[in-house]
């Protein structure tokens, strides 16, 4: 019997060994609400702690955090190959695993549990695979996405399906309000997906593309999108593009790791923004300001008014705040 068709008896997915694996805050919903749910994580993998603000001192994940509260018990690999996490993680006798914001794994650990692991991913795949999928519907101007649930294989984001939700975005929200949204639907379809696979009630669904799945992948430009890492220059403003453009780039970026661009020489994050697309008379990047209410960067088709914003060695604050203590004409 395939791990996609084996039942467990009326009731009994609450005896399931569950292993989680995540890190960041977004993680957290997912593990609160298998252990709500009274599910038994019978072990956490996170990150190791890292060293974190001024005084460079050790700081423990958002999961590892939650864990501990918990009483759970917690392992923090640096290498996921180790023979001795290997070990430790084979003791555990997990039925299935999940992972939620993790690391990529290696074949040796997503193949471990009869029933697999499960991963909950912020798109609807096969639309935005990779690392920033929240990121890049928004920067891409989608008016909708989702969560996924998939079983992990060996190319990242390529696993079955097993239940998919779609979310709609709002045309001024930012990834950091999708995020909060799409953490809490998250954990609500995962615990959908536990039980489901327990009762032997999901059909797995294999993804267009993938080897084996009947479907072309030559296409894939067409079927798929990714959701690369964002880098720096990903977050540069190009005034030179129109006012959409611009605006869902800082919305996509806010508030991390920032839109920006440079005013008086200084790095100027820009957080919130109000499109203006009636044809501006200043070339693209030029800006102008009455001093108390409003700054305006001119785009190619009209321009963007800056409503919250952190310019290099501040905090951040709203537009009215910073113009009554920086002069910027």
């Amino acid at each position: 019997m395939s791990s996609a068709q084996q039942m467990l008896p009326a009731n009994e997915d609450k005896n399931l060994r569950i292993v989680f694996m995540g890190t960041p805050e977004f993680a957290v919903a997912s593990l609160d609400a298998l252990i709500s749910n009274g599910y038994r994580v019978v072990g956490v993998v996170t990150a190791p702690d890292k060293p974190a603000g001024r005084g460079m001192k050790l700081s423990a994940s958002a999961v590892k955090k939650y864990a501990l509260e918990k009483g759970l018990k917690i392992l923090q690999p640096v290498k996921l190959k180790d023979p001795s996490f290997l070990n430790e993680l084979e003791s555990l006798h997990a039925d299935l695993q999940i992972v939620v914001a993790f690391r990529m794994l290696p074949e040796v650990v997503w193949n471990m549990p009869p029933m697999g692991t499960v991963n909950v991913h912020g798109s609807l795949l096969p639309r935005y695979r990779g690392a920033a999928p929240i990121n890049w519907a928004i920067i891409n101007g989608e008016k909708e996405t989702g969560v996924t649930t998939f079983k992990l294989q060996h190319e990242i984001d390529t696993g079955n399906i097993l239940l998919q939700q779609t979310i709609p975005i709002g045309a001024e929200e930012t990834a950091g309000e999708l995020h909060d949204r799409m953490k809490d639907i998250g954990a609500e379809l995962l615990i959908q997906t536990v039980k489901g696979l327990a009762a032997g009630a999901i059909e797995e669904i294999q993804q267009p593309g993938v080897p084996g799945s009947g479907a072309d992948g030559s296409h894939a430009s067409v079927s798929f999108s990714s959701a690369p890492k964002i880098f720096t220059e990903t977050c540069r403003i190009d005034w030179e593009k129109p006012v959409n453009e611009i605006h869902n780039l800082i919305r996509g970026l806010s508030p991390f790791p920032g839109a920006y661009t440079e005013l008086n020489g200084k790095k100027l994050k820009i957080f919130k923004t109000k499109k203006l697309l009636d044809p501006s008379h200043l070339p693209p990047g030029q800006y102008e300001s009455d001093g108390k209410n409003y700054l305006r960067f001119s785009a190619s088709d009209g321009a963007i008014e800056v409503r919250e914003l952190q310019l290099e060695g501040k905090k951040r604050m709203a537009i009215e705040d910073f113009l009554r203590g920086n002069k910027v004409m």
